[in-house]
């Protein structure tokens, strides 16, 4: 957002939202459908909800995702940064709500939007140069929402990546005045969560237990591969594997070739985001570029087609995520990893 426009965009956005009677920005968000307000902290940031939001925009798809999910898309006044096809069970819904930008949005982007709301899966979609910090929005009485995920730090030691996106529906829930349908979503995938951890009782532990590389994507012929702290680390520990980069602290670094090789995965998952359509994307791309390589081809991985391909966004926290983790205990089972 460039820096002359910031003043005009922050008062059209008090305008847009004065007569809304929304969010008091007390610290985070929360309210319910009584009329009595909900306070909820989200990310450290506490505000309080007096009515249910009725023109949310999410920044990205992730969120949008999520409150397609809650039945929420009659609230939606806007949504953005859409990197994949949108899954055909919501389909219908989001074809009814405004595309306010086909990559991130600006500043003057949400503004034409008039939120009372703004979600987001990441907290650097909220900058002066993007949608505007989260305090500017605060300062206006447009409260904004950021996944737990994102935060760990903000949340009680220990809590696990999936349990923060848990918190997040139910959260939401509060937030919408739609509990009962957020608690059941939580629930459900809970429950797949605790099969996956199973199966994994079923797999080698110690000396024996397999490890993974997950190859997110290709770039220049660089792969970038699952770190430590992103959520691919917390699945391989769910269903009894060990994500072979867990001791690099960041979410998705660029290794080498060599790196790869020198770590000697039992099985790769490989992340298809072919529907984003950037070189080496695909996961035929990146199968292609293991079996060109001429120390990654002769990976026993590679050689003997210990592959597993689950959907490249489905492997970043989101509502989509316990589908990748069916698929990798499954793969795993198929792999003879688990009985």
């Amino acid at each position: 957002m460039r820096r002359p426009a910031r003043l005009g965009i922050a008062l059209t956005l008090a305008l847009a939202t004065a007569g809304c009677s929304t969010a008091t920005d007390h610290r985070n968000q929360a309210h319910t459908t009584s009329g009595t307000p909900v306070s909820v902290t989200n990310c450290g940031r506490p505000t309080v909800f007096t009515r249910p939001p009725e023109r949310a925009v999410a920044l990205d798809q992730t969120s949008t995702e999520t409150l397609l999910e809650l039945g929420l898309h009659g609230r939606m006044a806007g949504t953005a940064n859409l990197k994949t096809k949108i899954p055909a069970a919501y389909a219908a819904a989001y074809a009814e709500v405004p595309v306010i930008a086909p990559k991130i949005a600006t500043g003057e982007q949400l503004r034409a939007a008039a939120p009372d709301f703004v979600v987001a899966a990441s907290a650097d979609l909220f900058t002066a140069d993007r949608a505007g910090t989260r305090g500017e929005l605060a300062a206006l009485k447009v409260p904004t929402f950021v996944s737990a995920v994102d935060c760990p730090r903000e949340n009680p030691a220990g809590t696990t990546p999936f349990e923060l996106l848990f918190s997040d529906y139910e959260n939401l829930g509060r937030i919408f005045g739609v509990e009962e349908r957020a608690h059941a979503l939580a629930t459900r995938q809970r429950s797949a969560v605790a099969k996956a951890g199973a199966d994994a009782a079923k797999v080698p532990r110690g000396a024996r237990q397999p490890t993974v590389v997950y190859l997110y994507s290709v770039f220049n012929g660089m792969p970038y591969v699952a770190g430590g702290t992103g959520l691919p680390s917390e699945m391989s520990r769910i269903v009894g594997a060990r994500n072979a980069f867990d001791d690099i602290d960041e979410d998705w670094p660029e290794v080498s070739w060599e790196e790869v090789a020198r770590r000697d995965p039992d099985f790769i998952v490989v992340g298809d985001l072919s529907e984003r359509g950037r070189p080496g994307d695909s996961a035929a791309e990146k199968r292609a570029a293991m079996t060109r390589h001429p120390v990654i081809s002769r990976l026993a991985a590679v050689a003997g087609d210990r592959i597993l391909e689950v959907p490249g966004i489905e492997l970043d926290p989101s509502v989509r995520s316990v589908h990748a983790l069916g698929l990798l205990s499954e793969g795993m089972k198929g792999l003879g990893h688990a009985r």
